[in-house]
């Protein structure tokens, strides 16, 4: 199936990890694809090689989107690249946690800022070039825990339930112009992230699942894949989880 052909998918943070995973997976299902990650490295060579390996067209970009001058500079190179951006994916994100006991007013305020207002920024630097195109397709990387919150990650939680609020106002915002914003909200995925936790903290996590499995970054690539598509043309300011049935 080439359920994207034609269209030009952007991916922050997608040198790695789930954000590689739905990258690849654009491109299977035939979307020319840009990414960026926060240093042009070999694992952006790499995954950069890897995209164009299927037959589309794919470019990495050294990006920031932490800053809103670095994210308007990228919408701009990429409509300058590619001609359009028909899906934006806010996958960019990272973890500081602690007990709020304990955290550091550095560590919420980086939090905050790479992973909520970076959703801001990309999106409010694509929007113009949505809205001339009249169609357009946001995905935004929530979590379970900005859902139910978790102990250790009040700044992270905070991050993406905000992510959340910012998606149902968008999708009410821009959806005159034909424009969907929706939300995924992952929950124990197999990644560099999890792989760093010790083997009883993994166990205890899955024994939360109904499935009583992890997920992969697949599965998230997947719902990511019929949010970007046509299938999910009538569907806006909705959040998906995707966890194996852990948030209900």
């Amino acid at each position: 199936m080439d359920l994207l052909k034609g269209k030009t998918a952007l991916i922050t943070g997608a040198a790695r990890g789930i954000g590689k995973a739905i990258a690849l997976k654009f491109a299977g299902e035939g979307a020319d694809v840009a990414f960026t990650d926060l240093n042009y490295d070999e694992n952006m060579e790499a995954t950069e090689k890897e995209i164009r390996a299927l037959g589309v067209k794919a470019k990495g970009y050294a990006s920031n989107a932490a800053s809103l001058e670095s994210s308007e500079k990228l919408i701009a190179d990429v409509v300058n690249d590619f001609g359009r951006i028909d899906v934006l994916v806010n996958n960019a994100g990272i973890t500081r946690d602690n007990l709020l006991l304990r955290m550091q007013e550095s560590d919420w305020d980086m939090v905050i800022t790479v992973n909520l207002k970076s959703a801001f920024n990309l999106t409010k630097a694509v929007q113009r070039t949505m809205m001339k195109q009249r169609a357009g397709s946001i995905i935004n990387m929530s979590s379970v825990v900005g859902v139910n919150g978790n102990a250790g990650q009040s700044n992270y939680s905070a991050s993406k339930a905000g992510m959340i609020g910012f998606t149902k106002s968008i999708a009410q915002e821009l959806g005159s112009r034909n424009i969907r914003c929706n939300a995924i909200a992952p929950g124990f995925i197999e990644t560099e992230m999890t792989h760093k936790l010790k083997e009883e903290v993994r166990e205890a996590w899955i024994q939360t699942i109904p499935l009583r499995r992890s997920g992969k970054p697949g599965d998230v690539a997947d719902v990511a894949t019929f949010l970007a598509s046509d299938l999910s043309s009538y569907v806006s300011g909705q959040v998906i989880n995707v966890c194996g049935g852990m948030s209900t």
